[in-house]
C-alpha cells in the first residue's frame, strides 16, 4: 500500500535535464541520491494525499490538462524547509500563471470532493522543485554552496502533468498541457 499520492507538473527535456545534472552533482558528492534512488523527474508537486483512487482522477487530469497550455517556469531561487527531512530546493518565481493554474486545479479537486491538505491550499502553497532530501545537517552549508554554483535561474516550461504514489514512487498516468504531445 502506497504512503500517498501526488500531483506533479513536469519540465519540458531542456529544464529536466538540467535539472537532473544538479541532482546527479549532488549524488556524486555524496550530498544525497534519495531522489535518483526514488526514480523521481524532476517536478512541482501541486497537491498530495495520503489516499486516492487513481482511476478517480484519470479523466479529471486528462480533461484539465487538455484545456491548459505550457506554462513558462524560471527556477531562480535555491531553498531549504525547516523540516527534519532536510530538503534542498529551487523555488520558481511565482507567476500570475503559476499561481492561477495552481488555484484552478485545487478548485477542480473541491468540487469532486477531494480534500486540499492545508500546505497545498491555494493561500499555503509554496511551489518547489526538490533537488535533495534528507541532506545531513552538518553538510547543508555545503549543500547550499554547491547549488550556488549552478547558473541559476533555469527557464523552460512545464509541459506535463502527472500522478504518482510513493514510497515506491510509480506514476499511474501523465498527460501534457494543450494535450500535444511536445
Amino acid at each position: 500500500m502506497p504512503d500517498g499520492y501526488a500531483v506533479e507538473l513536469y519540465f519540458d527535456p531542456a529544464l529536466e535535464n538540467q535539472v537532473l545534472k544538479i541532482w546527479n552533482v549532488l549524488a556524486r558528492r555524496q550530498v544525497s541520491t534519495q531522489l535518483i534512488d526514488n526514480e523521481e523527474r524532476p517536478h512541482i508537486t501541486v497537491f498530495s494525499t495520503p489516499m486516492l483512487e487513481p482511476s478517480k482522477l484519470h479523466s479529471l487530469i486528462k480533461n484539465f490538462a487538455a484545456k491548459q497550455r505550457p506554462l513558462s517556469v524560471t527556477l531562480a531561487t535555491v531553498g531549504s524547509f525547516s523540516t527534519d527531512e532536510n530538503v534542498l530546493f529551487l523555488a520558481p518565481t511565482p507567476t500570475a500563471a503559476l499561481l492561477t493554474f495552481h488555484e484552478q486545479i485545487c478548485d477542480m479537486f473541491r468540487r469532486e470532493g477531494l480534500d486540499i491538505g492545508q500546505s497545498y491550499q491555494p493561500d499555503s502553497w509554496f511551489p518547489h522543485c526538490a533537488v535533495a532530501l534528507n541532506v545531513v545537517k552538518s553538510r547543508m552549508g555545503e549543500a547550499f554552496s554547491m547549488l550556488r554554483e549552478f547558473k541559476l535561474p533555469l527557464t523552460g516550461h512545464v509541459y506535463d502533468i502527472g500522478l504518482v504514489e510513493y514510497h515506491p514512487v510509480r506514476e499511474h498516468y501523465a498527460f501534457p498541457l494543450g494535450g500535444e504531445n511536445k
